[in-house]
């Protein structure tokens, strides 16, 4: 009796591995070649993947509901609808503790620069940087964040702002969304 249900397991097991194999063949034998045409035939240039650009009420609607103050206009030139966004712009001046030694200055700055990448990273901060006449505002950051509090509150983490080498001075600024510098 064992002997009979070894020899059905082996012919089951050999009857699903031809099984297998037969439609493996015919599926191999159904398949449409594949033709691929080389480069010096190919005319046409591939078309660039779409990208969906939202519309300009839908951006309003996401940034509204995130908590950002926002107005739209008409621009009378191109007829095109303009989506201003409030964003908040810290001027980082002098601060009233400028007497680190060098090494100390060196180590803040490393930590000053490091903070601003992170505030580009996680969105909060859209473009930093210095001005060029050694005055008494030293730089500029602009927050990409809801509130005065919020940007407040991001700004004064800078370790050259807790150290007082430098403070901050913020202001509210307006800017067309999607608009680029030049």
């Amino acid at each position: 009796m064992e002997s009979l249900k070894r020899v059905l397991v082996l012919l089951v097991f050999i009857f699903g591995i031809v099984s297998c194999k037969e439609d493996v063949k015919s599926e191999i034998i159904t398949e449409e070649p594949i033709v691929v045409e080389p480069i010096d035939k190919v005319t046409e240039e591939p078309e660039a993947p779409k990208i969906e650009k939202q519309s300009i009420a839908a951006l309003k609607e996401e940034l509204t509901i995130r908590g950002f103050k926002v107005f739209d206009y008409v621009n009378e030139k191109t007829k095109d609808t303009v989506l201003m966004q409030q964003y908040f712009m810290a001027f980082l001046k002098d601060g009233p503790i400028r007497n680190q030694n060098e090494e100390e200055v060196v180590i803040l700055q490393e930590e000053h620069l490091a903070h601003l990448g992170k505030m580009y990273d996680l969105g909060y901060a859209d473009i930093s940087g210095p001005f060029g006449d050694d005055g008494e505002i030293r730089g500029i950051t602009i927050y990409n964040v809801p509130t005065q509090k919020m940007a407040d509150s991001l700004a004064n983490s800078d370790p050259m702002v807790k150290s007082g080498r430098l403070i901050i001075e913020m202001h509210p600024w307006w800017a067309a969304k999607g608009y680029n510098l030049r």
